[in-house]
């Protein structure tokens, strides 16, 4: 008995250490793919990584090059060159052409066999000129790199580069390079505010662009780099107008008439841009930008005139116009809601752009503020003004040029004459702001 139980206990003992083996081994393979795994991602390469701090104080912005006059978005052939040459990529395909030579690309072009071709300068640094398009200063150079998208209808033109770097074509094409140091301080934080919120979307995912090079969003590169532009952005690097611990859509136009308004003048008013407020521009010696032409305008049109130029612009025929009232206005006083009543019907129209649109057009001159006359344009100079009918014209007095929300960047300039910086200035435009 005890001889067949010794047989039977070493058989079961056998077992067990059998299965304990199957087991570490089984146990062994399943964890070596986590190990590969671990092994190939310490190996990606350092210059890949992209840190929480550059993502966060210097992101990449994808800008999408219009053509000339910022009319169409892709482009029927793209040329470029580089002092030192260009980079071509093409899918897995590089080649390289010399300093002086011309990249020249239609929309068959095979190198977009492969997908989107990117184009970068032989030495780091230089900028792409883009020989095709024009802009204010002649044909537009680039810092950054080119990313080329071939569409049925042409070429999309990206240009990829640092925020700081996209700032230095903002700010002189935004504001003149000759105002105060502090108002292009001023411009420079805005702007970098306005883009940071800007590319948190992305308004053209056919060709992985956030925003583009008009005045959609912000000009951009239709003015030359200048010395006080590009230190103006240096001195300010990274700061941005911050509310409730984010950065905001720091809005900007040309001119105020003492009085700025609120994102109600958009139908658009809610707590998240309560710092986009009403405020009076103006010290105890009076409105800081009295003396400028755009300050104060008028204008006289005859019945007939503003009854044509309504019914085309509202696409409403009114017929002869009998009256035209505002009759809503918001912070600042600016007209929210205007009714043209004509012998054939009325309109309603609201918000400020529609209103100035609806009364904008190019049939009647402007007499501004300095004397000076000019051609009236597509949008009325601003919605802050009055009507007055008289027996066959009316008169529009009005004030301020833009949209009249967030800074006014004349009112940022006369500040900065006298004496004021930038951090004043801008928290006297942005309610409840802080510049970080």
């Amino acid at each position: 008995m005890l001889g067949k139980w010794d047989e039977k206990k070493v058989y079961q003992i056998f077992c067990v250490v059998v299965s304990v083996l199957l087991l570490v081994i089984l146990i062994h393979i399943m964890m070596e793919p986590k190990k590969e795994e671990k092994k190939i991602k310490k190996e990606v390469p350092e210059k890949e990584k992209v840190t929480e701090e550059q993502v966060i104080e210097n992101p990449m912005v994808h800008v999408l090059i219009k053509t000339d006059g910022f009319k169409e978005e892709v482009h029927p052939v793209i040329e470029l060159s580089a002092p030192s040459g260009l980079q071509i990529r093409s899918g897995e395909q590089a080649e390289t052409i010399g300093g002086g030579e011309t990249l020249a690309l239609a929309p068959d072009d095979g190198r977009f066999q492969n997908g989107a071709v990117k184009v970068t300068p032989v030495n780091t640094g230089e900028k792409i000129t883009v020989l095709s398009l024009q802009r204010g200063y002649g044909n537009p150079a680039y810092r950054g790199e080119m990313e080329l998208h071939s569409t049925a209808e042409g070429i999309a033109l990206v240009n990829i580069l640092p925020m700081e770097e996209y700032l230095y074509g903002v700010v002189p094409s935004e504001m003149p390079a000759s105002y105060e140091p502090e108002a292009l301080k001023c411009q420079a934080v805005c702007a970098r505010s306005y883009a940071y919120c800007q590319i948190m979307g992305m308004e053209y995912p056919q060709y992985g662009a956030q925003i583009d090079d008009s005045t959609s969003f912000q000009v951009y590169n239709n003015s030359k780099e200048q010395e006080s532009t590009c230190k103006a952005v240096e001195e300010t690097k990274g700061k941005k107008l911050m509310y409730g611990g984010n950065p905001v859509n720091a809005y900007y136009y040309s001119t105020s008439c003492g009085r700025t308004t609120d994102m109600d003048a958009w139908g658009g008013k809610n707590e998240g841009n309560a710092y986009l407020a009403g405020v009076n521009v103006c010290n105890e010696e009076g409105d800081f930008e009295k003396n400028l032409p755009w300050y104060r305008w008028s204008i006289v049109l005859s019945t007939e005139t503003l009854s044509n130029l309504i019914g085309s612009n509202t696409r409403t025929d009114i017929g002869t116009l009998q009256s035209l009232e505002v009759t809503k206005r918001g912070a600042g006083d600016i007209a929210l809601e205007i009714v043209a009543s004509g012998d054939r019907g009325s309109v309603t129209v609201a918000t400020e752009n529609k209103i100035r649109r609806a009364l904008g057009g190019d049939a009647y001159m402007i007499q501004r503020n300095d004397g000076s006359e000019t051609p009236g344009r597509e949008l009325l100079p601003s919605a802050f003004f009055t009507i007055e009918q008289n027996a066959d014209t009316y008169t529009i007095r009005g004030g301020g040029f833009g949209h009249g929300i967030g800074m006014s960047q004349n009112g940022a300039n006369e500040m900065a004459k006298q004496g004021m910086d930038y951090i004043s200035i801008l928290k006297t435009f942005y309610a409840d702001i802080s510049v970080e």
